[in-house]
């Protein structure tokens, strides 16, 4: 079962996908928020499948589809979780998460453009696994509550502009994470309970050529690790979105350019679902 929402940008209403086929779920919910799935929204949605209470979403496929996920409060962002990232990135491997945000506005659809910002010079991508959280959670006092909290999983792009990040940054990276459309999210909001989160294959390329390839199971903190340590920091409301990291593969390696004007990165994760996004110069 996956979650959606599809039509125009600011417009987009609730659906559900399940076994191939699209069905319209505004009887249960206008959207697809943080108090939606606090109220049972995914169980509620499953039963409603289950007994044929839903209609099919005649055109679904014509629809654009927008970010699986409505209005988060917060984007949670983690630094280096992938050793081989951060050597990459000249850094060594940290010993306690990185944490760092991005504006919630930066979510978009997984296949809307990405505009890259005037200045820029050095837009880099990022593929991530998102994690979205269910209800609220704070002090969570072990491993197992903090996988309890999660409502499910998406395909994350933590698209970056280095030179923001880094050189302009004030000792901070969020100049460099938070520019129009920077966090293609989508095109699902998977269960919790349907995925493993550390046995994913995660992937991207740039205008049809391999740059990622790699598993969740690299992550030097897991999911769990993850959201039982931020509660202990901050309070996680349902709705806000996670993204757990990238793999080695991107530009700031030095191995491969930046973005540039009509450049076309493609990524996916196993079982999330993939995306397309198409770079344009501002």
């Amino acid at each position: 079962m996956e979650l959606r929402r599809l039509g125009p940008l600011g417009a987009e209403k609730p659906a559900l996908v399940g076994d191939g086929v699209t069905y319209r779920l505004e009887s249960l919910t206008d959207d697809i928020t943080g108090a939606f799935l606090a109220d049972g929204g995914i169980e509620k949605a499953a039963a409603a499948l289950a007994a044929g209470d839903l209609p099919v979403w005649e055109g679904a496929e014509s629809e654009r589809i927008g970010a699986p996920i409505a209005r988060p409060e917060a984007v949670i962002c983690i630094g280096q979780n992938y050793a081989e990232h951060a050597a990459e990135s000249g850094a060594e491997p940290p010993s306690t998460p990185i944490v760092f945000f991005k504006h919630p506005n930066t979510v978009v659809g997984p296949n809307d453009e990405v505009p890259i910002p005037p200045r820029a010079t050095k837009v880099d991508w990022e593929v991530e696994l998102g994690v979205v959280i269910g209800r609220r959670a704070s002090y969570l006092k072990d491993e197992q509550e903090a996988l309890d909290v999660i409502a499910g999983y998406v395909t994350s792009h933590d698209v970056s502009e280095r030179d923001f990040q880094i050189a302009e940054s004030g000792g901070q990276w969020s100049k460099g994470k938070c520019a129009e459309n920077f966090n293609p999210v989508g095109p699902s909001l998977v269960p919790a309970a349907e995925i493993e989160p550390q046995a994913l294959r995660l992937w991207s390329s740039v205008n049809g050529e391999a740059r990622q390839d790699s598993t969740t199971s690299y992550m030097i903190f897991t999911v769990a690790q993850l959201v039982h340590h931020l509660s202990q920091f901050m309070v996680l409301s349902p709705g806000d979105l996670l993204n757990t990291g990238t793999p080695q593969g991107v530009a700031l390696s030095g191995r491969f350019p930046y973005l540039t004007d009509g450049d076309v990165v493609e990524m996916g994760i196993e079982g999330l679902g993939e995306q397309r996004s198409v770079f344009v110069q501002r």
